[in-house]
């Protein structure tokens, strides 16, 4: 029997007096290999139904049951790494602590990191990579963990566009272990690239969609102004690396 995560016409509010829900009667089913986009306006509680879908919050209303999931994996906006460790090591890691020699760990992360477009860059320490790179770099590791419900948070907010299409191309690849992969995202080639969507405005109460709905054609545009206006270009990203 597979894995599998189940929503159950949940919903969620920071409001004591639950009159102003985030999201209301969300009943979706997840299953591995499937990368499922989770969008939504700002606000709409795209991180906080990421948390809920990994058991780290527990919905105001509704069930979730996860089923043979193991291990939960979170995949940040902004790559963390050790600065003087190259590419490979980092994925390299997560075999090695599941028991296998470092020449097994290395040649099973170099073929995630093929699959990821990192050869060229396997042996850099992690400081001398591109926000691009580094970005790829943690979606192979993600793969690496072996986590059975893998969930990733805005992985182009920090990119330009150049630099996202490089993360796109290979969102799909994340499912290859076989995970449920849930990505949050405002970018819409990212959902695009993903294989199955879940908008929260379909999970809105009419009041709160009205409140956060753009006007014609600016849903399209502020997605793109989401990551144009945090991008760093390609080669000059800094702080987590140095």
């Amino acid at each position: 029997m597979e894995a599998s995560v189940t929503l159950h016409d949940v919903g969620h509010t920071f409001d004591p007096a639950r009159q102003d829900f985030l999201f209301r009667h969300v009943t979706v089913d997840l299953h591995p290999r499937h990368v499922y986009a989770l969008v939504g306006p700002s606000g709409s509680g795209k991180s906080t139904l990421l948390s809920i879908i990994a058991g780290w919050v527990t919905p105001t209303e509704g069930e979730v049951r996860r089923d043979r999931c193991g291990r939960v994996g979170w995949i940040m906006q902004n790559p963390h790494g050790v600065a003087r460790r190259a590419a490979v090591d980092h994925v390299a890691l997560p075999f090695i602590a599941r028991g296998e020699s470092r020449q097994d760990a290395t040649a099973h992360a170099m073929k995630l990191i093929d699959v990821f477009g990192l050869r060229k860059v396997a042996a850099k320490p992690f400081r001398d990579l591109s926000g691009g790179e580094a970005q790829r770099l943690m979606l192979a590791r993600g793969v690496a963990s072996h986590a059975g419900l893998l969930l990733v948070d805005e992985p182009t907010a920090q990119l330009d566009l150049r630099t996202a299409v490089t993360v796109n191309e290979r969102l799909r690849a994340l499912s290859l272990s076989g995970a449920i992969v849930v990505v949050a995202t405002h970018d819409r080639n990212t959902r695009e690239a993903c294989t199955d969507v879940i908008d929260l405005r379909d999970f809105q109460d009419a009041d709160a969609a009205a409140d956060s709905a753009a006007p014609a054609g600016a849903m399209q545009d502020s997605a793109a102004d989401y990551v144009v206006g945090a991008a760093v270009g390609d080669g000059e990203r800094n702080g987590d690396r140095r």
